[in-house]
């Protein structure tokens, strides 16, 4: 075991990581482009950027330009009582690129908090107007966070069940498929129709963390509007699925209705820097307008509109205005689909499906088990050994590469995909 590794046994706590039986992290001391550089000089190709939140690769001038003259400028300041330009802009610019509703925007630190905001707007809204709605709708296999709001709303077991009996009540829908869809919107209407739900929240169209599960346009926009008739507030967690990677700049974008709240964060920044955003309408931020100070939204962060990750949003967001951008975006997505096309007759993989620059499918186990598979180590190491990293959700596979990815580097991960398969076949022999 090299130094560097030996110290980081020694003092790190590595998250969703069970200390005791994980083999050893990789030691990453670079980046560039689409790949990460290990301390031996090994390239591996980020397949799942880093996380989710790299759009545009890794080393990004002009985002770490941005980054360099805030600094010059301004590095951080208390965002009550005071403000500052990169906190304006970036408002501004994002708030453009909302459907018109969306006007007001509460800065946070990362994806969990910016859902946190969305939920204390939506008990609040009912609260200040002294309406009682108390009850909250989601999907099973939600996953918005690991704050305890963000927890409440998200799937039981797994990862919470330590904290359950700290949570709010919640109400699920199962997941929609074509079979259940009008099953699941009537239950809807009838939970609604009680007067008691204060929000509806989703992950709109994909369901990050519960294997990249994808669910159709027509229910999202039915179970949204089902919602607005009722007079429920409609929340949007688009923490993984914005910046491009449904096909649009956000998922919203394939409805013609549009949330009363967004979350927004990972790819934000270009996935260089922490920051969330927590967008509403104006109706929304109009109930807390009030000689009563205590009808304020009283939350706040630490580093709340910190000068510097506001840089680098608007930064990003002027890549996301150059049209070269969305035609890496729609390279990536043609050539998914010619993967997974090939991939349609192989009987080792099965619910093939991809929505944009996410590709998703499962591994045929005898005995699969979710997110715990012993596929985990294994599918993880072999791509390490191929030059790539790729943390499987279990036996669910997925790629949602940063659009720096070239044609050749995507074939060469398609290319990877197939070895995986013919190994697992011959190492299981259950397949």
């Amino acid at each position: 075991m090299n130094d560097l590794l030996a110290r980081d046994a020694q003092y790190v706590w590595h998250p969703f990581t069970q200390m005791k039986t994980a083999g050893s992290p990789l030691v990453i001391t670079g980046a560039s482009g689409s790949y990460y550089i290990d301390d031996a000089g090994n390239k591996y190709l980020d397949c799942n950027s880093s996380w989710w939140t790299n759009v545009h690769g890794h080393g990004e001038p002009r985002i770490g330009k941005a980054i360099a003259e805030q600094y010059q400028k301004l590095d951080h300041i208390i965002f009550a009582g005071a403000t500052h330009p990169a906190a304006i802009e970036v408002s501004e610019r994002v708030v453009k690129l909302l459907p018109d509703a969306l006007q007001k925007v509460f800065f946070s630190d990362n994806g969990s908090t910016s859902v946190e905001v969305a939920l204390k707007m939506a008990f609040q809204y009912w609260y200040n107007k002294e309406t009682v709605k108390k009850r909250v709708l989601a999907l099973d296999g939600a996953y918005h966070g690991d704050t305890f709001g963000a927890m409440s709303v998200g799937q039981r077991g797994y990862f919470n069940k330590p904290f359950e009996h700290l949570f709010f009540e919640v109400d699920f829908l199962d997941f929609p498929t074509p079979e259940n869809e009008q099953e699941l919107l009537s239950q809807a209407e009838v939970l609604f129709k009680t007067g008691e739900f204060a929000a509806l929240i989703l992950e709109p169209l994909v369901q990050g963390s519960a294997g990249m599960r994808m669910y159709s346009v027509s229910f999202l926009e039915a179970l949204s509007r089902l919602a607005r008739n009722h007079g429920v507030l409609v929340i949007f967690d688009e923490v993984m699925t914005g910046w491009g990677r449904t096909g649009k700049l956000f998922a919203m974008d394939h409805c013609t209705i549009a949330p009363d709240i967004v979350c927004l964060s990972k790819g934000l920044t270009g996935g260089i820097l922490p920051l969330g955003l927590t967008v509403a309408t104006t109706e929304v931020f109009d109930a807390f307008l009030d000689e009563e100070k205590t009808k304020a939204l009283l939350h706040g962060h630490s580093f709340t509109g910190n000068a510097i990750s506001c840089a680098a949003a608007c930064a990003n967001l002027s890549i996301f205005d150059e049209k070269e951008t969305f035609e890496r975006i729609e390279q990536i997505c043609n050539a998914h689909a010619a993967f997974l096309e090939k991939l349609k007759t192989d009987k080792r993989v099965t619910n093939l499906r991809q929505r944009g620059t996410i590709l998703a499918f499962e591994i045929v186990m005898k005995e699969p088990d979710g997110y715990f598979s012993r596929l985990f180590e294994y599918i993880h190491r072999f791509f390490l050994d191929e030059g790539m990293f790729i943390r499987p959700l279990g036996n669910t596979l997925f790629l949602n590469p940063p659009y720096s990815f070239t044609s050749e580097q995507l074939q060469h991960v398609y290319a990877a995909i197939g070895r995986l398969l013919d190994r697992i076949e011959e190492d299981f022999k259950q397949v």
